[in-house]
């Protein structure tokens, strides 16, 4: 079993979902149950495989979890693109935030790839 808090890409992925949670409270409320529900959920959803993968014996099954941490990854992407393109993150803060995401999909490709050896 390993500990997953000390795992880089759980940090990074742990403080992206901790900014997540803050940037979208100034969606507009009508995207409550909508894109601010489904971008919380996918981006909490990265460090929750990531946890849940370490935990399990095989590094087969590690493996597994941080692909559908991959997938998630991806899905937030998108999501924080559509948030821009509607307005509701800036231009000075989305660049930023699409670097987060980008490093953290490659350092889960990386790390899946590692476990798979």
């Amino acid at each position: 079993m390993r500990d997953f808090k000390k795992i880089q890409v759980w940090q990074k992925a742990h403080e992206l979902t901790l900014k997540i949670y803050k940037i979208t409270k100034a969606f507009p409320d009508d995207e409550r149950f909508g894109l601010v529900s489904q971008t919380r959920r996918a981006t909490a959803s990265i460090p929750t495989n990531i946890a849940e993968g370490a935990g399990r014996e095989t590094q087969t099954e590690f493996a597994r979890f941080i692909h559908i941490a991959s997938g998630s990854a991806s899905e937030v992407e998108y999501q924080l693109l559509l948030a821009h393109e509607l307005g509701y993150i800036s231009d000075e803060e989305y660049p930023h935030l699409e670097k987060e995401i980008s490093e953290i999909k490659r350092m889960l490709y990386g790390f899946g790839k590692a476990l798979k050896r």
